[in-house]
């Protein structure tokens, strides 16, 4: 499938994109189909996941948001989750009725509220990072140890090189 399929133009134009950037570094192209191939089962999982836990995608990122930073005002979780003000307050309110929210109070200007998880949030997500962490093991658990020991020295690399200071990713530059 490698060669004549790419020749032909049957890949997606990102996954094209990405085989030649990879590949540019060495990464053959069946290797990044396996890559994409892992990555469509981990967003498989998480969408199915989502369906049984009764969330959409825009809830969960605002769990994960949230979670990532202790607290925030809904004008900071619009921003980071690309919502206007009052989106981002109307999911906020429909978690918080869910038990997975709260708002307090901001001390400095109290026309201000802090949205921070609950523990039923926190709990959430901690189910949601457990089956992923699960999905990804099961793919690298059956490896032989040497390729177990690559894959743990490149998400050690990932991990020390891709946050900035302030604990988030940093981002890729957006196509212009």
């Amino acid at each position: 499938m490698t060669a004549d399929r790419r020749s032909q133009g049957l890949l997606d134009p990102v996954v094209q994109a990405a085989r030649d950037e990879l590949g540019a570094a060495g990464l053959p192209g069946d290797q990044i189909l396996v890559l994409r191939a892992i990555w469509r089962d981990l967003v498989t999982g998480f969408a199915s996941q989502l369906s049984t836990q009764g969330l959409g995608f825009l809830q969960m990122t605002t769990l994960y948001a949230v979670a990532g930073t202790g607290a925030m005002t809904v004008a900071d979780l619009g921003e980071m989750i690309g919502r206007s003000p009052s989106a981002a307050s109307r999911i906020a309110t429909g978690l918080e009725q869910r038990g997975l929210l709260r708002r307090t109070e901001e001390v400095a200007d109290r026309r201000q509220r802090l949205l921070a998880l609950t523990p039923r949030g926190a709990a959430v997500l901690a189910v949601f990072d457990r089956a992923r962490a699960d999905q990804f093991l099961a793919v690298v658990r059956p490896l032989p140890m040497a390729d177990r020991a690559m894959v743990a020295m490149a998400v050690t690399a990932l991990a020390s090189r891709a946050m900035t200071r302030g604990g988030r990713l940093i981002k890729a530059a957006s196509p212009g």
